[in-house]
């Protein structure tokens, strides 16, 4: 009996992962300084960074979970490289940590804290971007060799279920933006039906009036 060949995966949706933490990391001097002298603005970005963090760390555990180990253990001449990703997570973590006192004092004192806050999140960008830049150029491959298409598949449902933010909808929403119209509707297709229904009923209307709020011009 021939043995079925494992179907291996479309690993190019992490890059869209990754784009949502580029563009929101770079955009806090923006986000951060259209927030001056406006407390309802200000609640309104500390919510959004805040989930942004949220998403952050549930990505890494779905890593550190469910691709990591598999490649350490199949793709064994590189498990230097794979271990060396997985701590680069611990430095990311205690940066996150750090942005987090930093919202929260901003969110208290206002305006006087506005830039702790944008120099936080730079000092994550400094450390994140490397940290992806390698996870697509060495890593995403690696799991596109070495893994099935059904592993990989598992990502996406580890962070929508232990996602700890209060807007899943906003993740969702800004993950979509960079796929593909074909990787949308596949996206949709994969979705547990409560999610679906979720995102077809109100997560996308208040994606789009969220966004359009948090990106609006100073």
């Amino acid at each position: 009996m021939t043995e079925s060949i494992p179907t291996r995966p479309d690993t190019s949706d992490m890059a869209a992962v990754h784009k949502v933490f580029r563009f929101s990391l770079a955009s806090a001097p923006d986000f951060v300084g259209s927030a001056a002298g406006d407390d309802e603005r200000r609640a309104l970005i500390v919510n959004y960074y805040v989930n942004l963090l949220s998403f952050l760390e549930v990505h890494h555990d779905g890593e550190e979970r469910l691709v990591f180990p598999l490649l350490a253990e199949r793709a064994g001449d590189q498990r230097a490289l794979v271990e060396a990703a997985a701590g680069q997570h611990a430095d990311v973590l205690g940066l996150i940590g750090a942005v987090r006192e930093s919202i929260g004092s901003w969110e208290r004192g206002g305006d006087a804290r506005a830039q702790d806050v944008v120099g936080s999140l730079r000092a994550l960008d400094d450390v994140l971007s490397p940290h992806l830049d390698q996870e697509e150029a060495e890593i995403v491959p690696l799991a596109a060799q070495h893994l099935t298409a059904e592993e990989w598949g598992m990502l996406p449902g580890h962070a929508m279920g232990n996602f700890a933010g209060d807007k899943i909808w906003l993740v969702l929403g800004l993950i979509r933006e960079n796929l593909t119209q074909e990787q949308r509707d596949l996206m949709l297709t994969h979705m547990p039906p409560p999610a679906r229904q979720m995102w077809e009923t109100m997560g996308e209307a208040s994606f789009n009036d969220l966004i359009t709020q948090v990106r609006r011009p100073n």
